[in-house]
């Protein structure tokens, strides 16, 4: 295995169409993974994502958009690497299943590190989208208050 990539998946139980306007809709993303952003996921533009434990900010290249079943994005997964995000979306008896592919990194002990983070990133993200869409729970609200500056 020469290059890595981080992977997470989920079902929400929620319609299809629902799940991915939760994705590309700002205004919705703020309840479960961002604070801020510069406007709705649309294929060929460049949003900028801010998160609430982070100070800094992060572009995002929103390459495709097939509704509703696939976001295709770049930002910089990691220093230095521009890398390309792939969520998909299918129905299943109503409720979606949803997979998330990142990468690729190196076989590195960094790319190993990467890989786990990143992995426990999405998995963290896919938690906190299906907590808010199927019981109104905003789970990062106050989760990453201890990486802030004291």
């Amino acid at each position: 295995m020469n290059e890595l990539q981080a992977k997470a998946g989920i079902q929400v139980l929620k319609p299809i169409q629902e799940v991915f306007n939760a994705i590309v809709d700002p205004e919705q993303m703020k309840n479960y993974f961002i604070s801020e952003s510069t406007g709705p996921m649309v294929a060929g533009t460049e949003v900028t994502w801010k998160f609430p434990e982070f100070e800094d900010r992060f572009p995002v290249k929103v390459l495709d958009i097939k509704a509703p079943t696939e976001i295709l994005f770049q930002w910089e997964g990691a220093p230095g690497y521009q890398l390309k995000v792939d969520i998909r979306l299918e129905e299943r008896e109503g409720n979606t299943v949803l997979k998330i592919t990142e990468g690729t990194m190196p076989n590195t002990e960094a790319g190993l590190q990467w890989m786990r983070g990143n992995s426990e990133g999405w998995a963290n993200f896919l938690a906190c989208l299906k907590a808010w869409l199927e019981y109104g729970v905003h789970l990062r609200k106050g989760a990453f208050d201890y990486m802030k500056p004291a």
